[in-house]
């Protein structure tokens, strides 16, 4: 029995010395990484075990022989747990680092649906409050004049657009978010697409003077679905007339690289602060003040802020991706989409006053 308590005490010294240097090693750690941690806390242990059984085999007066099996022994069992140590230490630092990602991205989610609500709270009350008055001012009889009666069944069917235009968007981007959206993608022709586009915008464009533009040729052939595609392209050139002044030009280019096809939409609305630029794709970001179009200016009601997110979205959801940059007198916004094609197909010019 005192054999037995000598070698306890033996192994116990010789581990705790181990043990009083590897402390202050563990604490000089303590801002490194997981799997760091985990091997140098598996080095200390090991390393306490070696000790234990050096100082053991030393004292019982070991052959060299058999002292440098059981270390050679001790050694292997030791590499071995280092190794797994490292291995599992990587994924749980791993696993550590992805669960805080999601822990952020949610906050983030979050966030934005707060702010969203916020702004959609907002987008909704002056317009609803706008289209009670005037419903309650008709059914009363304040109003009796034609002209006056013609003006709010005129105000009351534009606000009823804004709110529909809202609700879509809204539709839209809650999709993109859910993960809900199917895309049946097809070979699209981009010009097609453009035209369409092109001709849906021009009565805006027309009333703020401002200059559409678009060449006669080059347009690829890209890999999309073609509504939600309609929609990108629709988003990006109100979104550039909007923001235009008169007497300002948007226009459209397209091109292809090795294999992918890009559009990109120019204007000249003087630039976008840089500060801003990463915050244009997000939701209900409208940017400061001065460059919010006033009601009456002939810009399309504002949608909240959701035009341009919607379109990151479904760029996105196509497997491309969309920047902004600003370029000389405005700024420049470019998609880039898999190409289902090569070459390009000839278009008529698209020039509209």
């Amino acid at each position: 029995m005192r054999d037995l308590a000598l070698i306890f005490a033996f192994a116990l010294v010789a581990a705790l010395c181990v043990g009083a240097v590897g402390a202050p090693v563990l604490r000089l750690l303590r801002g490194r990484s997981i799997t760091v941690h985990i091997v140098a806390l598996l080095a200390v242990t090991v390393t306490a075990v070696v000790a234990g059984v050096a100082a053991v085999a030393e004292a019982m007066f070991l052959s060299a022989h058999d002292r440098d099996v059981v270390l050679i022994t001790v050694a292997a069992a030791a590499a071995v747990s280092l190794a797994v140590g490292w291995m599992f230490g990587r994924r749980l630092a791993t696993a550590a680092v992805w669960a805080d990602q999601a822990r952020q991205r949610e906050r983030r989610i979050e966030q934005g649906r707060r702010d969203l609500v916020a702004w959609v709270s907002h987008d909704l009350r002056t317009p609803l409050a706008g289209l009670r008055a005037m419903a309650e001012a008709l059914e009363d009889r304040v109003v009796d004049d034609p002209a006056t009666v013609d003006e709010y069944h005129r105000r009351i069917r534009v606000e009823t657009d804004r709110m529909t235009r809202l609700v879509d968007d809204l539709f839209e981007l809650s999709r993109i978010n859910a993960g809900a959206l199917r895309l049946t993608l097809s070979a699209v022709p981009l010009g097609d697409v453009v035209s369409d586009a092109l001709a849906s915008t021009a009565p805006v464009a027309a009333a703020r003077r401002v200059r559409l533009e678009a060449p006669d040729s080059g347009w690829p052939t890209v890999l999309a679905s073609e509504p939600e595609l309609a929609r990108v392209v629709g988003n990006l050139l109100l979104n550039a007339v909007r923001y235009t002044p008169s007497d300002g030009t948007v226009r459209v280019d397209a091109g292809c690289d090795t294999d992918s096809a890009w559009l990109a939409v120019a204007d000249t609305c003087g630039g976008i602060p840089e500060e801003d630029l990463p915050r244009v794709f997000d939701v209900a970001f409208r940017g400061e003040p001065a460059r919010t179009p006033r009601p009456g200016d002939g810009a399309p009601a504002s949608s909240g802020g959701l035009g341009l997110a919607i379109v990151r979205g479904l760029v996105e959801a196509h497997g491309g991706r969309v920047q902004v940059k600003n370029i000389t007198d405005g700024c420049r916004f470019e998609i880039r989409l898999p190409l289902a094609g090569t070459g390009g197909i000839d278009r008529p010019s698209y020039l509209f006053p």
